[in-house]
């Protein structure tokens, strides 16, 4: 407690004063013997002009004293004298400080995560991440990925917040704790690190200044760690203290989690897309002289694959058939995609007994028997082959409906074959049919998801077997890719939005590559393969 007249006179004060305030005595001048900032309060509520942290001529006043805060508190006395309550505030500052800062921190971390994890690309998670560390951190950021060999993938940010991706040949031995950090063994403290020894490697090029402290912390990932990041800070600002190497390390411990999803969700994505380019049916082409066209479309509109699938296996020369094989497995999804694959590998590992059906569904039949899948499926294969014009088919049903033939006056009829499905019964049947294609002439197969599909003006009424019929009596002399079209597009129109099976369908056509030429200029012409 400090007491002082109106015209800055030392009046009294206490023992803690004295000890605060070494030269103050009473009768001193208060300005000689306290801080500025006491002695201008004190003038300022003489003269009452409240200061520029002051509400009014009886508001505290703040300042320091030595290395610690204080608050002083006026109290006017009956003779006019004013009496200064000094509280030391030290500690609530620091609470308070330390409390903002916390509050800030926590608030830059969470909008790190979800910028982070905002997208799931490794490249845009390593800008974000120097990005953030440069502006918030260091003046300075270096994301360090897991060298390939002795190539070391860089991503820098500097000052002017440009983000530079380039990979370098150089030993990460050479900054002390980088291969440690790559590794995934805790930091190295700042204080270890010698400013001198940060390679020129290292630096971002807009990073002009000498280094003045540098931090190296892991990027931890899923069990492997994601990379490493480098802090650097110029020599004209403070070197990193213990707190903010902390709040560091919990930055790169987002960052790292967020760039090790991003890679687990690159190298599956590449995974699946290998997968699934040899689960996606073929494009189909003419072969021999003889028109193939498919379609498919599965049930979800996420889904690129499902349990419809077809294949044409050509034969080696034109005189030996072509094998196509047309599927409906029990199931869709993924699920049944997967067994799609395998009966589409037993069927071509079993080509070489192609020619003769029945032999060849009876061991794809015990293949699925003796396999742990417990789905069933059903096929219709036929072998083409075409001579003088004429193409000539072996159609099998094994479970699944059977193929429809277009004339070429627009007639239309099913193919007399039938069989049992396979993957179900050890002991199966089926009955062959043969089936001749005039030139512009088609057979078509297809799977249950088109006859089924569920729509119409109710949304309950199934396309059936007439319509498709009716559709196909319209493709009279088509070629065989706008056959499969039509039907599929009308199929489509069919369900509208509604839900449906996957839908499959294969066109064979007997082409109309033949045509009427003179033998010798004069004479009537004759038709020619």
């Amino acid at each position: 407690m400090v007491v002082a007249d109106p015209s800055g006179g030392v009046v009294e004060l206490n023992a803690a004063a004295t000890v605060l305030f070494p030269g103050a005595i009473t009768g001193a001048w208060l300005q000689d013997v306290v801080p500025a900032w006491i002695a201008e309060a004190h003038t300022r509520l003489r003269v009452h002009v409240p200061g520029p942290r002051s509400s009014g001529p009886g508001s505290p006043a703040h300042g320091w004293v030595g290395d610690r805060t204080f608050e002083a508190h006026p109290t006017r006395t009956d003779d006019g004298d004013v009496v200064w309550w000094l509280v030391d505030d030290t500690d609530r500052r620091l609470a308070e400080d330390a409390l903002r800062t916390e509050r800030e921190r926590t608030a830059f971390l969470a909008g790190a995560s979800s910028a982070l994890l905002s997208s799931l690309n490794v490249e845009r998670c390593m800008e974000v991440t120097a990005r953030l560390a440069a502006e918030h951190l260091a003046d300075a950021a270096v994301i360090v990925a897991p060298p390939r060999g002795r190539k070391v993938p860089l991503t820098f940010c500097g000052p002017d917040g440009a983000v530079v991706h380039r990979t370098v040949r150089d030993d990460v031995e050479q900054l002390p704790g980088l291969s440690d950090a790559l590794r995934g063994f805790p930091p190295v403290p700042s204080r270890w690190i010698d400013p001198s020894t940060v390679p020129g490697w290292v630096l971002p090029d807009g990073f002009t200044e000498p280094v003045g402290s540098a931090v190296v912390t892991p990027l931890p990932g899923h069990g492997v760690p994601a990379g490493a990041l480098i802090l650097l800070r110029s020599s004209h600002r403070a070197a990193f203290t213990e707190s903010e190497e902390i709040f560091a390390r919990l930055f790169a411990s987002r960052a790292g989690a967020a760039m090790s999803a991003a890679r687990m969700y690159a190298e599956q994505a590449a995974i699946t897309t290998t997968l699934m380019r040899e689960l996606l049916p073929p494009r189909l082409h003419t072969v021999h002289g003889v028109e193939f066209a498919g379609k498919y479309r599965p049930a979800g509109r996420s889904e690129r694959v499902g349990g419809d699938f077809y294949d044409v296996h050509p034969g080696t020369d034109e005189g030996q058939e072509s094998l196509v094989v047309l599927g409906d497995v029990c199931g869709k999804g993924l699920e049944a995609a997967v067994l799609t694959g395998k009966i589409r590998n037993t069927v071509q590992a079993l080509l070489p007994l192609a020619q003769d059906h029945q032999r060849l569904l009876g061991l794809l039949n015990g293949a699925l028997m003796n396999s742990h899948h417990t789905r069933f499926a059903t096929l219709a294969m036929a072998s083409v082959v075409r001579r003088a014009g004429i193409v000539h088919l072996r159609v099998t049903s094994a479970g699944h409906p059977a193929p429809l033939i277009v004339r070429a006056d627009g007639a239309v009829e099913q193919a007399k074959t039938r069989g049992t499905l396979v993957g179900a019964f050890w002991e199966i049947s089926s009955v062959t049919a043969h089936v001749e294609l005039a030139p512009g002439e088609t057979c078509l197969f297809f799977t249950d998801g088109i006859t089924e599909a569920r729509g119409g003006p109710l949304g309950d009424e199934l396309f059936g077997v007439e319509r498709l019929e009716t559709a196909l009596a319209e493709c009279a002399g088509m070629p065989a890719e706008a056959v499969v079209e039509h039907v599929q597009m009308l199929a489509s129109q069919w369900v509208g939005r509604g839900g449906h099976d996957d839908m499959a369908t294969v066109a064979v056509t007997a082409p109309h590559h033949a045509h009427l030429s003179a033998v010798n200029g004069h004479t009537r012409g004759r038709y020619t393969g």
